[in-house]
């Protein structure tokens, strides 16, 4: 049993108290791949369909980290970033852990995040700025909530458990939202925040994003569980699936841990199965470990054309709806094309600024050294 009897409302069964932990037999679904609402299942009286406000806010978040990736890789082409992780395929996930925040609450992203970290109003010449190389991080977290991504696998896990622990110690009510991908349930870490998380008690939900592959390691070779969703037993805390495609059942799923955290219920593990649809990075060939027919799979399974079949049916999205929506994603696009095909001057002194709150002696001798080395040889260059 269980040390936190406040979990004790959350049981399924008298005959098995802490069957409450285990995930759906299926991947919560709520909207098909053909756009048509899933037909009824068990899952139906926890996870209703959120209102078709909502859905159409969430349709034009699609849209606009749809373009986001695909504006990006262009880039990448073209020689103005070094590196970009694309979400192609999985933006609902990211989309789902925005719409499901407050703005006071926290989240913590992965490398592949871009679209969760522009959802929490950064701005994306920051967001991408440490993607080309030029700036060590690019924004401020404390202003957005948002931490910096991360590229060591789950290694941000662990931040994301001090942060809600923190906000338990304090009182707050404080959600801590930490993404992460399948890979990343093989990492120590993974294991070490989660058991924390649940010893603690704190307001924290872990959103796997089983992408399939970690880099060109399928699940399979990773893990043996029935679901990764299933690993959140062990630790003593509620696992869920869902389908990481449909963002009607992503706001239901990780909207009802979210609220079960603020409230006091303590973490979860939320699953959501998805696919990457690009390679790993442009570094990659994924051609290497897996089949075009394999690819071919799931490109029915669009999460951006399932939620568009969905509200043109309902006749909640117009013509002009479509219209509006693509215009403010062509403007985000263009920000970046702008922002990225401009030429950085880079400053010498920035190697100093941001290593220490006070910079130490040794750290001003070399400054003060770079500074006159400059000055000599700019001196030198304007006699020739």
């Amino acid at each position: 049993m269980t040390n936190h009897p406040e979990f004790i409302e959350y049981t399924g069964n008298a005959d098995c108290p802490e069957s409450y932990l285990l995930p759906s037999a299926t991947p919560v679904q709520l909207i098909a791949p053909d756009g048509s609402a899933a037909p009824d299942a068990d899952y139906k009286e926890t996870y209703n369909l959120p209102d078709p406000h909502t859905l159409v806010d969430g349709y034009e978040r699609l849209v606009v980290g749809r373009r986001i990736n695909d504006q990006a890789n262009a880039l990448v082409r073209q020689g103005r970033m070094a590196v970009y992780p694309s979400s192609t395929g999985q933006e609902a996930c990211q989309v789902a852990a925005d719409m499901c925040l407050r703005a006071g609450d926290w989240l913590f992203p992965t490398y592949r995040d871009t679209v969760a970290v522009l959802g929490r109003g950064v701005d994306p010449m920051e967001a991408f700025e440490s993607l080309r190389g030029d700036w060590h991080s690019g924004f401020d977290p404390h202003r957005y909530n948002t931490a910096l991504p991360t590229t060591p696998l789950a290694t941000q896990l662990l931040h994301a458990v001090g942060v809600a622990h923190a906000a338990k110690l304090r009182g707050e009510d404080t959600v801590v939202l930490a993404l992460c991908g399948d890979g990343s349930t093989s990492e120590g870490d993974f294991h070490e925040a989660l058991n924390f998380a649940a010893v603690f008690h704190v307001p924290v939900v872990f959103l796997i994003q089983n992408n399939q592959y970690a880099i060109s390691v399928p699940l399979i070779h990773q893990s043996v569980a029935p679901s990764l969703a299933h690993k959140a037993v062990g630790y003593g805390m509620p696992g869920e699936r869902v389908d990481g495609n449909d963002l009607a059942a992503l706001l239901a799923v990780v909207g009802h841990a979210v609220e079960r955290a603020r409230n006091g219920g303590g973490p979860a593990l939320v699953e959501a199965h998805t696919y990457r649809m690009e390679s790993h990075t442009n570094a990659d060939d994924a051609t290497r470990y897996r089949t075009p027919e394999e690819v071919a799979q799931w490109v029915p399974k669009d999460p951006l054309l399932r939620l568009e079949k969905y509200l043109r049916d309902a006749g909640r999205l117009a013509a002009a709806d479509t219209a509006r929506i693509s215009a403010a994603a062509e403007a985000i696009a263009k920000v970046l094309r702008d922002g990225l095909n401009a030429e950085t001057v880079a400053d010498p002194a920035d190697l100093f600024a941001h290593v220490y709150a006070e910079p130490t002696p040794q750290l001003r001798e070399q400054a003060r050294q770079l500074s006159d080395e400059l000055a000599a040889a700019s001196l030198e260059g304007a006699h020739q």
